[in-house]
């Protein structure tokens, strides 16, 4: 492949943008590829280059490029019809209404502009609704950039995890390991009465994909109960992906009293949103004291986006199609490592996957009968229940330079575009197709 436009292209960016690029997980080395267009299951970058796409713009492309056409006749029509109001419209209604209905902890929404201002305005909601301080995150979970979860750390003290945010703002946030319960039983122990939330995936999406074991959400449920604390789930990327249109909250069984959304909620326009019970969302102004505001919530374009996204995935089998490929990649993926990398973990669940490099974990072949086939479940009878990723920090563990430096460069190379590190999720769209499975597990073959 040549890549003399995106290079071009890269060194102009370097003059007006800092880094070159405006998120930094689209840094990639030497340079990342510009794309030109979208087209289905694939992205054309600047150089005519065409590859299969698994990043979907960091999950918000439940179809593709190409959403289904009453998606796009929503987006032209609301958007020739005005750009924005600063007043409310029928659609926002509408989109809000869908949410409640389906989503098990939902009774009223607040439509924002991005994960970060959902998780942002959650925290604050949190701590306005208990009057506490103190917010419980996951060691290796991701809330956006915000001050209050941009920390490093442990139960014992935390600091901010990057320049700029004062050392009074991580006083407040208690990193604990995800899947621990005992860590997290002993913060409550010590500073239950002080604690507004505890703030988790409920699958870490953000670090490898790594599950919950068996009644940790549940867990997490009954001491956030019994203490007076909320328990909010940012579902940001497993919002209307995991568990259909139930979200992750609906396939676990667990209803946080708070959710974040972004990403799918929106249509593939910036949006965030935070849903809830009514008692707690109507604190926000104004109907209540928490202020929470912004010019463009509510952006006509993004609600009549995402209402026709969802309301086209519940009358359509879309979930069991995105689903039923993400599993065959999963399972081929599975049997690839079998014999090419047999210490490595394939982790992910419905239509989202990921190979985690970790280090050891290997099985005989008579204990690979065990092993998760199609995604890591954290079931204690697997032969890698062990090795397997349990926490952010076993992620971090893993071969993280092999992954970015030649995994991923290799697979660019053969077509197939991942995300860029070991860490972000990766996921299937309904553009794709078992012949497009294929291809890429043919791509692994040979890579790994």
């Amino acid at each position: 492949m040549r890549h003399d436009e995106s290079r071009a292209l890269y060194d102009r960016a370097l003059s007006v943008i800092p880094g070159g690029v405006n998120s930094s997980v689209r840094a990639t080395r030497p340079y990342p590829f510009f794309i030109e267009r979208g087209d289905g299951a694939h992205v054309v970058d600047a150089d005519g280059n065409r590859y299969l796409d698994y990043v979907m713009g960091y999950g918000p492309l439940l179809y593709g490029h190409d959403p289904p056409e009453p998606v796009r006749a929503a987006i032209q029509s609301y958007a020739s019809e005005g750009p924005m109001y600063g007043a409310p419209t029928e659609i926002e209604v509408e989109l809000a209404e869908f949410v409640a209905r389906h989503v098990p902890s939902v009774e009223m929404t607040r439509f924002v502009n991005s994960g970060t201002e959902a998780t942002v305005s959650a925290v604050r909601l949190a701590r306005g609704y208990t009057g506490r301080d103190k917010i419980v995150v996951m060691q290796g979970g991701y809330h956006g950039a915000q001050e209050s979860t941009l920390v490093e750390g442990g139960p014992d003290g935390a600091e901010p995890s990057s320049p700029g945010i004062p050392s009074s703002f991580a006083e407040h946030t208690i990193p604990v390991p995800f899947n621990d319960s005992e860590a997290i039983e002993a913060v409550f122990a010590e500073h239950g009465d002080e604690i507004a939330a505890v703030l988790t995936e409920p699958i870490l999406g953000n670090t490898g994909i790594v599950h919950p074991v068996d009644g940790y959400l549940e867990r997490l449920r009954e001491l956030t109960a019994d203490h007076g604390a909320l328990l909010i789930f940012d579902e940001v990327i497993t919002g209307f992906r995991v568990g259909g249109l139930q979200c992750a909250q609906g396939k676990f069984g667990v209803t946080p009293d708070v959710t974040t959304f972004g990403k799918i909620v929106g249509g593939g326009f910036p949006v965030g949103a935070i849903g809830g019970r009514a008692a707690i969302i109507e604190q926000f102004t104004p109907s209540g004291d928490v202020f929470q505001s912004g010019t463009f919530s509510g952006h006509p374009v993004t609600m009549a986006a995402g209402y026709e996204y969802l309301s086209y995935a519940a009358e359509n089998d879309v979930y069991e199609h995105v689903n039923r490929l993400a599993e065959r990649l999963r399972e081929g993926i599975s049997d690839i490592l079998e014999d090419q990398a047999p210490g490595y973990t394939v982790v992910g669940t419905d239509s989202m996957f990921k190979t985690v490099f970790t280090r050891g974990g290997a099985v005989g072949d008579a204990e690979h009968s065990d092993v998760c086939a199609a995604g890591c479940r954290q079931r204690e009878s697997c032969s890698k229940y062990d090795t397997c990723p349990k926490t952010g920090a076993d992620v971090a563990d893993a071969e993280t330079d092999r992954w970015e430096r030649i995994f991923w460069q290799e697979m660019k190379e053969r077509g197939i575009f991942l995300t860029a590190n070991q860490f972000e999720s990766q996921f299937v769209s309904y553009a794709h197709t078992e012949e497009d499975v294929e291809e890429t597990l043919e791509a692994y073959k040979e890579t790994l």
